[in-house]
């Protein structure tokens, strides 16, 4: 069994078809991190393990759901229906052949709108940075990943905000882990975005990240 850790926060609305494309015999471990539209009470009637994770941010959320997950191999995904879980497999599938022991989904927008240019540049801008910072070259540096959950334990990712991420990779850099990235179809999410979908999102994103680059997590204060 693999379990699928999905950060949420007000996501009713995209709940059902995300936890819909869950592969069959894979365990959803939905992380309500404060929603107001009873995301929670939704994802458990739709057969989703549900965890409460009160401290706001995007790491804080991720970490909560590695904490509960107790298969071998855990995956990461957003649940506001812009990546499709069904597609987890292949990412996996890398990790249980033995040619890489982390494996990102590497976004391809579907549609115009999808992946605006504000946050493109501020992911480019990233990747620059990891790749000078740790010499791995990623295109992307999305929420859609897998690993072997003992592996990510050993790592101990600090940030609690929106550098969880990119401090993950960065650890895994260092830890000499191979690390690979497939392309995968990236949509509209269902709506308003937390993040990436304003400018000061991804500001704000950016800033997070390019703190844990610097080797100070910013995971002191809160938000998402």
């Amino acid at each position: 069994m693999t379990d699928v850790v999905l950060p949420c926060l007000d996501e009713a609305a995209a709940l059902p078809w995300v936890l819909a494309r869950i592969p069959a015999g894979w365990r959803a471990v939905v992380v309500d991190n404060g929603s107001t539209d009873g995301s929670g009470d939704l994802a458990r009637e739709l057969g989703a393990t549900v965890v409460h994770e009160p401290r706001r941010g995007f790491g804080a959320a991720c970490a909560a759901g590695l904490r509960a997950a107790t298969a071998e191999l855990v995956c990461f995904c957003d649940c506001d229906g812009s990546l499709d879980p069904g597609l987890l497999p292949l990412l996996t599938g890398r990790i249980t052949a033995g040619t890489a022991d982390l494996v990102l989904g590497r976004r391809r927008p579907t549609a115009r709108g999808a992946w605006p240019l504000h946050a493109r540049a501020g992911n480019a801008a990233l990747g620059l940075m990891l790749y000078r910072r740790t010499g791995v070259r990623l295109r992307d540096l999305g929420p859609m990943r897998a690993a072997r959950r003992a592996a990510l334990l050993d790592l101990a990712v600090a940030d609690r905000r929106s550098g969880y991420p990119l401090e993950t990779v960065v650890r895994a850099a260092d830890a000499g882990w191979r690390i690979a990235e497939l392309p995968v179809p990236y949509a509209p999410r269902t709506g308003k975005s937390k993040v990436t979908g304003t400018w000061r999102g991804t500001w704000q994103a950016v800033h997070d990240m390019s703190g844990v680059l610097r080797g100070a997590p910013a995971g002191a204060g809160a938000g998402r």
